[in-house]
């Protein structure tokens, strides 16, 4: 019990400490649900209740961005939540052995866009500032896309933030503060849809989720403190290392085990 408590409040605490700084988080805390025994289906939708406390003191720290961009909000947050709910939905459908064998897809495609994500935005910035002008089968588009998006980040949490930063900069948005927070803003209302269809399915470990909320806010707190003494290069180094090592685990424990 007191190895379970100590285990998953670092495992939030590190995890909180890599949103904060580079991202990547979900693969600190996803897994260590897991291994003390939360069920696959389970141990996402706890993460997501886990991760959703710091998208939405992120989303108050970019009020003032979002505010420039208020006539944008309502259809991001429409989106979101419809997505969200899509996405969510989907997750408590799949059979658990399923969505145990999609897992090692799932955080290889999550480590590719947190490899790739940089280059994949910068790219984007480049097409979208060729396009100003979007006709209104582009905007529909970008709509599809963005609805894509959520549905993604309801099914399963980890990569969104990269994945929506990729959606603003092909919608061609170029002030990464207010990209950040509507990337926080999409996170956020993702989040809060879907954890409200799992709690209404009780699938949430709620003793096991609190503690790595906890060691998250814990861990974001420490990193607002030392971020600027840590080099982001190697945070994220770091990140992508552990990221690979772990998504190659889940593909032998899947397919050679």
């Amino acid at each position: 019990m007191i190895f379970e408590l100590i285990f998953l409040f670092s495992a939030g605490f590190f995890g909180g400490v890599l949103n904060s700084i580079a991202g990547g988080g979900s693969f600190i805390t996803f897994p260590a649900l897991l291994f003390v025994g939360v069920p696959p289906i389970s141990a996402n939708a706890t993460n997501t209740f886990s991760s959703c406390a710091g998208y939405l003191s992120g989303t108050y720290v970019f009020k003032d961005e979002l505010y420039a961009h208020k006539k944008e909000l309502p259809k991001l947050i429409i989106l979101s939540l419809i997505g969200g709910v899509i996405g969510a939905w989907l997750l408590l459908q799949t059979p658990e052995l399923l969505f145990q064998e999609a897992i090692p897809w799932l955080f290889l495609a999550a480590t590719v866009l947190f490899i790739f994500g940089g280059n994949i935005n910068a790219n984007l910035k480049r097409l979208s500032s060729r396009h100003q002008h979007a006709s209104a089968f582009g905007a529909f588009l970008l709509g599809l896309i963005l609805l894509g998006v959520c549905i993604y980040g309801g099914f399963f949490n980890a990569g969104l933030g990269i994945i929506s930063l990729s959606y603003l900069a092909l919608a061609g948005y170029t002030n990464i503060n207010a990209m950040n927070g509507m990337k926080l803003l999409i996170s956020s209302v993702v989040s809060l849809v879907a954890i409200t269809l799992f709690i209404y399915d009780g699938v949430i470990a709620w003793h096991e989720g609190i503690i790595v909320l906890v060691g998250s806010l814990a861990g974001g707190y420490v990193a607002a403190h030392i971020s600027k003494r840590l080099s982001q290069q190697y945070v994220r180094a770091f990140v992508i290392v552990t990221s690979c090592g772990i998504t190659a685990y889940f593909f032998i424990n899947t397919y050679v085990n």
